[in-house]
């Protein structure tokens, strides 16, 4: 499903020799959105100085590596490919049948993955930046981005990237729960807003006289 023209892909050949190779050479994603002083927004994968602009993590490539590091119980392959590639779903809610399907796909496999949600504009906009496209689902193993639901591309991916081909996750593995791409924060109120009066309100209109004749001058 592509964000812009609603589209779908299930059977786009990949050339994929050698994987490992592509796992470990991948292109780099962007981080970081930093809003520089003329409101100019760019991507970057590099930690920002003060001078550039406020930054804001985007919490894609570095969440996936949190949530593997805090997996100290997983099986030593699961964890060590966890570790070299983290893998991180990108989707959206409600209805969509290729994002449940990628759900079921990785789950099935037992792949510890986070899930990013696009929830908004700025999440589509991040999601562009950091695959190069608006697909869904999007998938990263490490940094190779694969957009568009494909499993037999899926599984190559995995198996390259040293995942076990059959569920190894304890029986009592919970999911993180998914978080948007963007971070958000809550506007936060004024005084100036909180101790303003309340505006008294206007006073109704007379009601017009009725015109038997409904001519209108």
């Amino acid at each position: 499903m592509n964000l812009s023209r609603t589209s779908t892909s299930w059977g786009n050949a990949l050339r994929w020799a050698p994987l490992l190779a592509l796992l470990a050479a991948g292109p780099v994603l962007a981080q970081y959105k930093v809003v520089g002083p003329d409101g100019k927004i760019t991507y970057t994968d590099r930690p920002p100085t003060s001078s550039e602009g406020k930054a804001t993590p985007l919490n894609a490539r570095g969440a996936s590596a949190n949530v593997a590091a805090a997996d100290a119980n997983l099986p030593i392959e699961l964890r060590q490919a966890a570790a070299r590639y983290p893998v991180t779903l990108y989707a959206i809610t409600g209805a969509c049948e290729l994002c449940n399907a990628a759900r079921q796909f990785l789950r099935q496999r037992g792949i510890p993955y986070s899930e990013k949600q696009i929830l908004s504009p700025e999440d589509t906009e991040a999601l562009e930046k950091l695959s190069g496209g608006r697909d869904i689902p999007t998938l990263s193993i490490g940094g190779q981005t694969l957009r568009g639901l494909a499993a037999e591309t899926w599984a190559s991916y995995l198996d390259a990237a040293g995942y076990p081909r059959e569920s190894r996750l304890p029986a009592n593995y919970q999911y993180a729960a998914p978080s948007p791409i963007t971070e958000r924060t809550a506007r936060a109120t004024r005084p100036a807003d909180a101790a303003a009066p309340a505006t008294p309100a206007a006073p109704a209109p007379a009601a017009e006289p009725v015109n038997p004749t409904g001519i209108k001058f």
